[in-house]
């Protein structure tokens, strides 16, 4: 926020967005420090926290029902997560916390801004878009209003066609959108800056009560540890999708159908390629079986999808071409060259 208009923000508001600097300021408004976290008495938080954590592991999204729970304890305990993931130092599951957090800031961000639609109530939603992002978004009748500029920016990352600009109601220089889509579109950029928000930190010291859940934060995080053998046969294109997947960081929707749709075209089952995805930070087992399924034709109306071209590949940044590329038209192609 800037110090030119700062917000008044409630423990409410802090609640629902606990990444923002301002909960830093609560923790010492209150007069805890980690010495007293540490106390028997606090362990409820420290529960909550490790709950936190297990949850977006799994790809799920932390309870969002603000009304019922205990503000304060959500704040803390969210500073408290980011203590345990800060002293595990797994990235896996850092990341997945950070997906998780952010998709959870997100329906608050969205209910903020379709819900509250006099200034008032409007200038924490906008503030935290616009401040944190850079974003700045006006309003017109129940339209959200964003330069075509920051719009294209953000929409480079999607690939259904409504996210298109062709397909946006654009005028003057501005694209208008929904409060779902408005949020939508900053959703990697605040799982980034929660990210960045954990590895800033600094811990010298934890409470020997924290001790052993970050032991069990290190053994929860081999369930996701799988490691990708991938052939030399396999395109530069492969090799990178699998190599951001093992490292635990996000492959966009059309890297994913891409790689699965090659696999399978190389023969692979939906059981051999399902493990790949484990380290994606919004892995979910269930869902990522059930899109394979379909992907490969054994599930919904049977339809087998073939491996997009290089020059689909190309148009959405997803292709690194190397010399042996030369004279394919599909990434599937590769490797045939040499061998003929």
């Amino acid at each position: 926020m800037t110090k030119d208009n700062v917000l008044k923000l409630g423990v409410k508001d802090l609640a629902k967005y606990p990444f923002l600097a301002e909960a830093g300021e609560y923790l010492r408004d209150t007069g805890l420090s980690l010495e007293h976290l540490g106390d028997p008495d606090w362990k409820p938080i420290l529960e909550r926290a490790y709950g936190r954590i297990v949850v977006a592991s799994s790809g799920q999204i932390y309870s969002t029902d603000i009304e019922r729970l205990d503000n304060d304890s959500e704040i803390l305990s969210f500073i408290v997560a980011i203590i345990l993931l800060k002293t595990a130092g797994v990235n896996t599951l850092t990341r997945r916390f950070s997906l998780a957090e952010a998709r959870r800031a997100e329906k608050y961000l969205q209910q903020d801004l379709w819900m509250n639609k006099d200034a008032k109530h409007l200038d924490l939603p906008l503030k935290i878009i616009q401040e944190l992002f850079g974003v700045r978004v006006s309003i017109e009748n129940d339209e959200f209003v964003l330069r075509i500029s920051d719009y294209l920016k953000r929409a480079v990352h999607f690939h259904e066609k409504e996210w298109k600009l062709v397909n946006r109601r654009v005028a003057d220089g501005f694209v208008y959108l929904t409060a779902h889509e408005t949020v939508r579109l900053i959703r990697t950029e605040l799982g980034e800056y929660i990210n960045s928000r954990i590895q800033s930190i600094s811990i010298t010291f934890i409470p020997e009560i924290f001790r052993e859940r970050v032991k069990d934060l290190i053994s929860l995080a081999t369930r996701f540890s799988d490691t990708t053998i991938v052939s030399s046969d396999y395109p530069p294109c492969v090799k990178h999708a699998t190599e951001v997947l093992e490292r635990g960081e996000n492959l966009p929707h059309s890297g994913r159908f891409f790689l699965a749709t090659y696999l399978l075209a190389k023969g692979q089952t939906v059981d051999q390629i399902a493990p790949l995805f484990k380290n994606a930070p919004d892995y979910n087992e269930r869902i990522t079986r059930y899109q394979l399924e379909h992907i490969a034709g054994s599930s919904g109306k049977g339809t087998k999808y073939q491996c997009p071209s290089c020059d689909k590949l190309r148009s959405e940044n997803l292709c690194f071409a190397i010399p042996d590329c030369d004279g394919i038209i599909n990434p599937v192609q590769f490797g045939k060259k040499r061998k003929n």
